[in-house]
């Protein structure tokens, strides 16, 4: 009696255990699982940078399609860059071919490169806060 009371509960824990099992489902592609990786890789593909800065010599300026080209790399200047020259807001109309730029970017998802920030020339020179005045007359 005893034999057959621990077989039954044996059999009820193993299959509380079996059903409490979380069930994993895959989605059902078309796509075979290598095709699959592949597209993954080419949204950001390996070694590239998907953000960061840039500098060098503003080697090109297409102020019809807004793009910069600096090196080999061409940014997309968009409505929600920054672009300074001097210190003080600008746009891209003051970029000339052969200026010092630097700025930032962002990947998008169609691959190209979104600048963030643009300083067009060296970057203005912070100036030193004044200092205040002792009010105790001293050192």
């Amino acid at each position: 009696m005893l034999n057959r009371v621990l077989k039954a509960g044996a059999f009820a824990l193993l299959a509380a255990a079996i059903a409490g099992l979380p069930v994993s489902l895959q989605a059902q592609t078309n796509q075979s699982p290598a095709a699959t990786n592949n597209a993954q890789k080419k949204q950001a593909p390996a070694g590239k940078r998907t953000a960061g800065p840039f500098r060098g010599k503003l080697a090109a300026v297409d102020k019809v399609n807004k793009t910069i080209t600096v090196g080999k790399r061409t940014f997309q200047i968009t409505s929600d860059t920054k672009v300074f020259k001097d210190g003080a807001p600008a746009t891209l109309e003051d970029a000339v071919v052969g200026q010092n730029v630097s700025g930032g970017f962002k990947t998008a998802p169609g691959g190209k490169l979104n600048a963030t920030k643009l300083t067009i020339g060296p970057k203005a020179e912070r100036q030193a806060p004044a200092k205040k005045a002792d009010p105790n007359g001293g050192a």
